[in-house]
């Protein structure tokens, strides 16, 4: 067994490092036609087959990492936050895979392959041990459930990448119009999100290298069966500075850090999600470094990183990026309607004796559901074409992530064993 996680784990990081130079390959692809000796097709399509053979040898990498993780676990790996998110970004290449070989855009890779990379160095945060199931997780339609509503997801992930080379594609930021100093503003905060993302990979790496501590007694009220009460103290340990402590809790140990050595706030009460003191201070680290990471880029970049970026696009028939991320969206929508929604309700029924039961990311993955509804009716009966579909599909991917992550900061349900 000791053998067979070994493995998987030396594939994962294969598959990283190759996501990585397929990104490299693709930015070569991209923005190297222009200083190329060669015809910019020419060069395009050999650097975006070197890019697509790469990153396929990433995936397959990836796949390895699964199955041999599954063999060494004795169940499939999409029980926890690790897995789960691995298991996202492994989903999201097939996905970007399926929608390259109908579209054949070397373009796409630049976007779609980022967002893989973040995905899956955002699940290396994560407690990486094989983790036994809980009673309400031994079942077939784990499998069934988890990997389809997974998938779904991706095609959403890569209708969002698509739509926000949409939105940069047709972005004017010669225009001064009022209309389209908005529409930049909206774009570079995006892309802000995007950086702070980054920021908080960094950050949590940076810690985690320097062996950072901090540990806390937070008390908790239980109440039995009987509604009587009792209270215990929990545990929590930090591997950041503590900006923010958990919420009625008291400091047993915390590594100094620029000669601060004790919190600076308490995690608002409201936030009562898995570990949420912890996680909020993250976020909150994340925000600091993500806004000192996007400074640095503008001051070098002296001007919006949209504006940087926008120019790669240009010879890119808008047009083709809009069908994109409209096909990828139409091809997940049932997918995650299967898995997300009908075999989650058959699976609630098993382990819970109920279909329904207004769990939080129940509720959110059928907001999610709704959403996704609109955007299609939308597009196919109103017409909501170019900007405004665009917009719709970034939004949706926001909508996405906080059903998958920011549920479990805020919000306690029976889904949290996903937050740790």
């Amino acid at each position: 067994m000791s053998d067979w996680l070994a493995f998987s784990s030396n594939a994962f990081m294969a598959a990283f490092f190759l996501y990585c130079f397929g990104f490299l390959f693709y930015m070569i692809a991209v923005g190297g036609k222009n200083w190329s000796n060669r015809d910019p097709k020419q060069h395009i399509k050999r650097w975006g087959r070197v890019a697509f053979i790469t990153s396929s040898l990433g995936l397959a990498a990836h796949l390895v990492f699964f199955f041999t993780r599954w063999a060494g676990s004795g169940h499939i790996p999409t029980s926890n936050m690790y897995e789960f998110m691995s298991f996202l970004g492994m989903a999201i290449m097939v996905a970007f895979t399926i929608i390259f070989a109908i579209y054949r855009s070397v373009l796409l890779g630049m976007f779609a392959l980022p967002l893989t990379i973040l995905i899956v160095a955002y699940a290396s945060v994560f407690p990486q041990e094989v983790q036994p199931l809980i009673p309400a997780l031994n079942s077939i339609w784990l499998k069934i459930h988890v990997t389809t509503a997974g998938l779904g997801d991706a095609f959403f992930a890569v209708g969002f990448a698509a739509g926000l080379m949409y939105l940069l594609r047709v972005a004017d930021y010669k225009d001064k119009t009022q209309a389209a100093i908005r529409s930049q503003r909206w774009i570079e905060f995006v892309l802000y999100v995007i950086v702070i993302i980054v920021a908080f990979i960094i950050t949590v790496f940076t810690f985690r290298g320097m062996d950072y501590q901090a540990s806390f007694h937070r008390e908790m009220v239980q109440i039995d069966a009987r509604g009587q009460e009792s209270t215990f103290k929990e545990e929590v340990d930090y591997t950041m500075p503590p900006i923010f402590k958990p919420f009625n809790s008291e400091v047993v140990e915390m590594d100094s850090f620029l000669g601060i050595n004790k919190p600076l706030l308490e995690t608002p009460s409201w936030m009562n999600g898995v570990n949420a003191g912890r996680k909020w201070n993250t976020v909150v680290w994340s925000v600091l470094a993500g806004s000192l990471l996007y400074g640095l880029l503008r001051l070098i970049a002296r001007r919006p990183l949209g504006a940087v970026i926008s120019p790669l696009l240009d010879g890119i028939d808008p047009d083709d990026l809009d069908e994109i991320s409209y096909r990828s969206i139409a091809i997940g929508f049932p997918v995650f309607t299967l898995g997300g929604l009908i075999f989650a309700m058959i699976w609630a029924n098993i382990a819970w004796s109920r279909f329904w039961g207004w769990d939080p990311k129940e509720v959110w993955a059928l907001i999610t559901w709704l959403f996704y509804s609109a955007y299609l009716h939308l597009r196919l009966s109103r017409g909501w074409l170019g900007k405004r579909s665009a917009w719709l599909a970034v939004i949706g991917f926001v909508v996405v992530m906080f059903t998958l992550i920011g549920v479990n900061l805020v919000i306690a349900g029976l889904h949290s064993y996903s937050g740790v």
